[in-house]
């Protein structure tokens, strides 16, 4: 997903994670690899359980390795994060490497005033006085946009609204101006006005900075909005991949269709019927042979010989563009093709 002349500032290669349960075990993502350069936005979608927030909790280095078997390779910026000790992470972390998390009301100590907790993060990196990551956190809450940070730097969580307190996470997480931001769906429970708000700042402050972004989200209109490139997870593995354009255009996955045509269009007649997925999500504990999409897909049966469900098919890819299916490129553009016929007749 970078050019051929640009070295990826985070390369993950073959990424799995896999814990142990009572119940056997999970295999979140199996399989994964991917570049993101710097200035870029990855958008990372899928639904629920696909395998997109274990990911990025591992380039953080947040799980318990005494439950967790993690194979494969990250590299920062030269980095291999796997191989790091505790103490190498926890210098990364907040420093060269940040998260926004979801929930910021659950994420944001509610016995802290928000300006303490954005200045202490600077604090723990650069050595500062209180004085200055105060002045640090005013700063902050300037950049992002908060009215009167030098009086709302002392106020308490729940005393923001909304989207004030994900602003403020946004300003914790921006406080030591980190290379590479993961935002892991910072505005699913913002309304829409808000959310766009958001978007901008981040894009704004990417602009600024130049910070390499994961974006993840379930949502195609935010990935439409925020990323530069996209990566399809589905059953903890990537089935598809390419630039924003190339993938909501042109879907070479059905589980990349199946999201789209259960998404209402902006642009197009109001009267088209949405065409959710049928089935649930694959259980990571036990998950179905071959291509694991195989249950819920609406053209497994084109495919001769049953391969869907015995073969898992190869994510080959080309100038950063590829997709994980057993179709033919003939097949995809007829089946596919009729398919979005149906829905607009």
């Amino acid at each position: 997903m970078t050019s051929t002349d640009q070295q990826p500032f985070l390369s993950v290669k073959d990424l799995r994670v896999h814990f142990s349960t009572e119940d056997g075990i999970v295999k979140a993502v199996d399989g994964l690899s991917f570049d993101l350069a710097k200035g870029r936005t990855l958008g990372i979608v899928g639904e629920s359980g696909s395998g997109k927030s274990v990911t990025n909790l591992t380039i953080l280095g947040l799980h318990d390795r005494r439950s967790t078997a993690i194979e494969g390779e990250i590299v920062l910026d030269g980095k291999d994060l796997l191989t790091a000790s505790e103490r190498e992470l926890e210098r990364l972390r907040g420093n060269k490497m940040s998260m926004i998390f979801q929930d910021a009301l659950a994420s944001l100590s509610p016995y802290h005033t928000v300006g303490r907790q954005i200045g202490e993060t600077y604090r723990k990196h650069t050595g500062a006085s209180k004085k200055e990551a105060r002045d640090r956190a005013v700063e902050m809450l300037r950049r992002v946009g908060i009215p009167q940070p030098d009086v709302r730097v002392d106020d308490y969580p729940h005393q923001f609204s909304g989207g004030m307190r994900q602003r403020a996470m946004i300003a914790m997480a921006l406080v030591c101006d980190p290379e590479l931001l993961i935002a892991d769906e910072p505005t699913t429970a913002l309304d829409v006005t808000v959310q766009a708000q958001i978007m901008d700042l981040l894009k704004d402050l990417q602009q600024e900075f130049g910070t390499a972004i994961i974006f993840i989200t379930h949502d195609l209109g935010v990935i439409a909005d925020i990323a530069d490139d996209v990566l399809v997870m589905y059953g903890g593995r990537c089935v598809e991949r390419g630039t924003k354009e190339e993938v909501l255009r042109d879907p070479q996955h059905p589980y990349t269709l199946g999201l789209m045509s259960s998404m209402p269009s902006l642009d197009g007649p109001v009267d088209v019927p949405l065409s959710p997925i049928p089935g649930s999500p694959p259980s990571l504990l036990n998950p179905p042979s071959g291509c694991r999409f195989h249950p819920r897909c609406a053209f497994a049966e084109q495919v001769p010989g049953g391969r869907c469900a015995t073969e898992r098919p190869l994510l080959e890819v080309v100038d950063g563009r590829g997709s994980a299916c057993h179709l033919t490129p003939a097949q995809r553009r007829e089946l596919f093709a009729d398919y979005a016929g149906t829905r607009h007749n």
